[in-house]
């Protein structure tokens, strides 16, 4: 009698597993080394699945409930050992639980930028993170393929991994969709959805895995791009920039005081740039003409001969080229160095560049001035 309690106490009679963790993945149930009884019974609660390995071959495969294991249950069990009669002997079987809840708020996010030509930046680099959530689907593909014969696996053992078949995935995905980064922000839900048919797939194919949620939080972009944001939307807010500066001029001479003085001056000088162009435009053209009448005006600039030459027009060859820098161009117009370069870089006002420098024609400043 005794004999028969040691060898009943070897025997499993039931085999069940409650999941007091929040990130296991799958879990070997410990035997001991001890053998299956015959009418042992299984208990798989919700949100769990049970995978049968028999020497290494992946056998039956049980949903929620309660079973009592006998070869009808376990028919693929019962081929791969043999029992054509059924079974009546204990039998040695890895049993592993597979948790198939969904598994939310798991962490995504490129750890290095990811290069993309955009239409506004040119080559841009680019760092993005967001959310993800998951479920195991097919339970026999993720042993085989990512959990092993891991007593406890854990979702950190497989995060990386995740992590990067996801940014691989992203970065390949946002390159052809060609989206610019100014529209990333505005597109966060839709790319989302778009990523989400294009990682499923992998994921799934190569895990196990189904992807039920892909959220994309955050695009970031490097300081200086960022900087081209600003002064973009600065601009835009600005609107026309002569109709801003002139606004600016009513508003200080409105006022009155030293307001008024300060606002007068980008004009006057703009008025004595303008004069002294007219000026050096009459006294090329009398000494290209020859004439006692334009020689006199020469000799005496504010003679009203003088003023008539001025009004000639001169050869387009003979004619001197008022040339500013930015900071000329922003005093005579009011405005910071800042909104100048904005401008010359959107190509409203025209300027040429020699080396790291700009310089800009008063010819271009006056066309831009005009609209």
């Amino acid at each position: 009698m005794d004999f028969m309690k040691i060898i009943t106490k070897q025997l499993i009679e039931i085999i069940e597993w409650t999941d007091d963790s929040r990130d296991t993945l799958s879990y070997r149930w410990p035997d001991e080394d001890k053998e299956i009884k015959n009418g042992a019974q299984l208990v798989v609660r919700e949100s769990q699945q049970v995978q049968f390995v028999s020497e290494g071959q992946f056998a039956d495969l049980f949903n929620p409930g309660r079973y009592q294991l006998t070869t009808q249950n376990i028919p693929i069990l019962s081929t791969l050992r043999g029992w054509k009669y059924g079974f009546n002997s204990p039998f040695k079987c890895d049993v592993y639980y597979i948790n198939t809840r969904l598994f939310t708020g798991n962490k995504w996010g490129t750890s290095n930028p990811i290069m993309m030509r955009d239409k506004d930046f040119g080559v841009i680099r680019l760092r993005a993170f967001g959310t993800y959530d998951f479920r195991i689907t097919d339970a026999a593909k993720f042993l085989k393929e990512v959990a092993g014969t891991d007593q406890n696996f854990r979702i950190d053992e497989f995060a990386d991994t995740m992590r990067s078949r996801i940014v691989s995935i992203f970065s390949e995905a946002l390159a052809k969709a060609q989206v610019p980064a100014l529209d990333v922000a505005q597109r966060y839900s839709e790319l989302g959805d778009a990523l989400l048919q294009l990682i499923n797939p992998a994921v799934s194919e190569k895990y196990g895995l189904e992807i039920t949620s892909f959220l994309l939080e955050n695009v970031s972009v490097p300081p200086e791009v960022e900087q081209a944001i600003d002064k973009r939307s600065s601009m835009g807010a600005i609107g026309n920039l002569n109709d801003y500066v002139k606004y600016q001029m009513g508003q200080a001479m409105a006022n009155g005081g030293e307001g008024a003085a300060a606002a007068t001056i980008p004009a006057t000088m703009a008025m004595g740039f303008g004069m002294a162009q007219e000026m050096m435009k009459g006294m090329q053209g009398g000494a290209a003409g020859g004439t006692p009448a334009t020689g006199a005006a020469a000799a005496d600039p504010f003679s009203p001969a003088a003023a008539q030459a001025a009004q000639t027009p001169a050869a387009p060859a003979a004619a001197a080229m008022q040339v500013l820098t930015p900071a000329q161009a922003a005093q005579v117009l009011g405005v910071a160095e800042a909104d100048v370069l904005a401008e010359i870089q959107a190509g409203n006002l025209k300027a040429r560049q020699i080396g790291s420098q700009w310089r800009i024609a008063q010819a271009a400043l006056d066309e831009f001035l005009r609209g």
